[in-house]
């Protein structure tokens, strides 16, 4: 692994730690972001690459940094479950205080990509940071982690918009509640994979609450979500080519459901992942 071949052996926890081998978060962290500010700037012809440079760094931080926050409040119920019992914190590779500081390293580089901004932009970027700090909570005190995800990992969506205009309008909105349930979907999908162990472990999902109607419900989610991007593009540039190409993502959306096997881990994994693409056919119809 590119971990361990190119970097000191010290920093591989870190690595980990940031889930850098594992890039699926970035991409679904920033996808919402160029949504907003392809949108928002008249297609890809008129973007701003510098804006898209910070988004794409800022999204590596921010993922980094809220996956140390959700493994120093979960240290102990990662020990609990298989898939995480060997995280960097919970297996001891990396100590709590360690943690911290680099917690706050993250924080900080964060900061100083965000003052790039204009102060709209600035003002979100505070906002979001509480619900970064408490969204690991969430799985213990109610059945919809996975809601309080979508209203984290989607504030991209408002931030990206308002780069570009200075502004929060209908259409940013509507792009950002349509990430909320696309991220329900995914997310759900997602803990399908540690039911089994959540149960056990005392750790609420969507996953659990739903059990064998997973599927009705993911295919609610994700329709809500591409008639909600839909319609922030029809606001934007009206009933044009992008619109009618919103169709691809749509039938995508659905074949994830179909070739979705809820009871089996590796199945729950491989359609996950499968969001990045569907998030990428998305930005490619308001790139058009």
């Amino acid at each position: 692994m590119w971990i361990e071949k190119f970097l000191p052996e010290s920093f591989s926890p870190y690595i980990y730690l940031m889930r850098l081998d594992r890039p699926i978060g970035i991409w679904l962290l920033l996808i919402p972001a160029l949504w907003s500010i392809t949108l928002a700037s008249g297609g890809a012809m008129n973007v701003n690459f510098y804006h898209i440079f910070l988004f794409v760094i800022g999204a590596i931080i921010m993922r980094g940094a809220g996956c140390v926050v959700n493994d120093l409040w979960d240290r102990d119920l990662d020990k609990l479950v298989e898939r995480t019992k060997n995280r960097p914190i919970a297996s001891g590779a990396v100590s709590t205080k360690a943690g911290l500081l680099f917690l706050a390293t993250l924080l900080l580089i964060g900061l100083i990509i965000l003052l790039q901004f204009n102060l709209v932009t600035v003002i979100l970027g505070c906002l979001v940071v509480p619900l970064i700090i408490s969204y690991p909570l969430m799985k213990r005190i109610t059945w919809w982690p996975q809601a309080f995800l979508g209203l984290t990992f989607n504030f991209g969506a408002l931030m990206g918009w308002s780069a570009i205009t200075g502004e929060i309008t209908a259409p940013a909105i509507l792009l950002y509640i349509g990430g909320i349930f696309w991220t329900l979907g995914y997310d759900t999908i997602y803990a399908h994979q540690d039911k089994e162990d959540d149960a056990m472990a005392g750790i609420k999902s969507t996953a659990l609450k739903f059990g064998k109607y997973s599927k009705l419900w993911v295919s609610i989610f994700y329709t809500l979500s591409i008639l909600l991007i839909l319609f922030a593009n029809i606001l934007t540039d009206g009933l044009g080519l992008a619109s009618a190409l919103i169709i691809i993502p749509a039938l995508h959306f659905a074949w994830q459901i179909y070739k979705w096997e809820q009871d089996n881990q590796s199945s729950s994994l491989y359609i996950f992942k499968l969001n990045q693409i569907t998030g990428l056919l998305i930005l490619l119809c308001f790139a058009i």
